[in-house]
């Protein structure tokens, strides 16, 4: 009697579950769940830490054994998702960044996306010429230490700060003559939001880039942000006209309306309202656009692996719902193929 009661405790505890979070500010939170414990359990303990109420934003992500990254699910079990040895690891992240992030109503949802596009200037994410640099980086020196004080800050100061992968000795000055003369009296959460509307301005505001490559072996980046689809090669945004060139299912435009002269476009991204239709088969992930005068197109791009690829095709399902529906009874479950429902089946909440 008394083994089978031991037994029974060791198998409930079995079910329980350490899980550290890491946050924004790169502080973590620890918690521990149940085997079966979904997604949003863990997503509605982590926003109550943090006193969130416009949730709809955030995400956590997570690195599965294969090293591929995945948004967690809310309506599946936390333990099944991530396949992996307990104790568990994730990121809080801003998983939709918003349109206009000065229109958020409370306090701390706009410093968390502060830190997120923070962390992403850091990382080179965000992508902007030098005088732009400077200016964010001028933002987030003065929400961190105030105005600037001679006696407290000596030359250089603004050097013991990493606001880029790297930066110029020429780059530092200039960062801290805008503290210096420009930012005086802004408080931080002046400063925060000042950093919010400047970056909101900049071509690559809200890009979270999928690797990939087009038809003709061109290495690239995909990404979805707040207005559309885009897609990236080097450290530049390009026309998606110029990575159609040699797509779809048989490495050709099949255009409606016949072909047009792109040479003069400026790059801009694919708006959500011209994207009908996503989908990938194993490797490789196709996007069906629509736009003026009936003309239609079928981008074909192909991820490193298959599992990269329903990644892709995830979370511009996600995106695309999330920007494009005005309520989330507009959200339909979706197939990543109507061929014997090869692939995926998904459904955004």
């Amino acid at each position: 009697m008394l083994s089978r009661l031991m037994s029974g405790s060791s198998r409930s505890l079995e079910r329980e579950y350490s899980c550290t979070v890491r946050l924004l500010d790169d502080s973590e939170y620890t918690c521990t769940i149940q085997r079966d414990a979904k997604g949003q359990y863990l997503f509605d303990l982590l926003c109550h830490h943090l006193n969130l109420l416009e949730k709809d934003y955030f995400g956590i992500r997570f690195v599965d054994p294969d090293k591929q990254r995945h948004w967690l699910e809310f309506t599946k079990s936390v333990v099944k998702q991530l396949r992996s040895q307990p104790p568990f690891t994730m990121c809080f992240r801003v998983k939709f960044y918003p349109a206009d992030p000065a229109a958020l109503k409370e306090e701390i949802t706009r410093y968390l996306v502060f830190l997120q596009i923070k962390r992403d200037l850091y990382h080179g994410r965000l992508l902007c010429k030098t005088s732009d640099a400077a200016l964010l980086a001028a933002y987030i020196l003065q929400a961190e230490i105030g105005d600037y004080d001679p006696g407290k800050h000596p030359e250089g100061y603004s050097s013991k700060f990493q606001f880029f992968p790297k930066h110029s000795e020429k780059l530092e000055k200039k960062i801290a003559e805008i503290h210096k003369t420009e930012l005086s009296g802004q408080t931080p959460a002046t400063s925060e939001l000042n950093f919010l509307r400047k970056a909101q301005t900049l071509e690559t505001y809200g890009v979270d880039p999928h690797p990939c490559k087009d038809v003709s072996g061109n290495a690239a980046f995909l990404a979805f942000t707040p207005f559309g689809f885009v897609v990236l090669q080097g450290n530049k945004r390009v026309h998606f006209i110029k990575c159609i060139l040699f797509a779809s299912f048989t490495a050709a435009i099949h255009w409606a309306g016949g072909f047009k002269d792109f040479s003069t476009i400026t790059p801009k991204p694919l708006s959500w309202n011209e994207v009908t239709k996503l989908k990938f088969e194993g490797k490789t992930f196709y996007l069906y656009v629509s736009q003026k005068e009936e003309k239609k197109i079928i981008l074909t791009y192909f991820a490193p692996t298959p599992e990269a690829c329903k990644h892709l095709w995830k979370c511009g399902i996600e995106n695309q719902a999330f920007y494009k529906l005005e309520k989330s009874s507009q959200v339909r479950t979706v197939s990543s193929s109507n061929l014997f429902f090869k692939g995926s089946r998904f459904r955004y909440r």
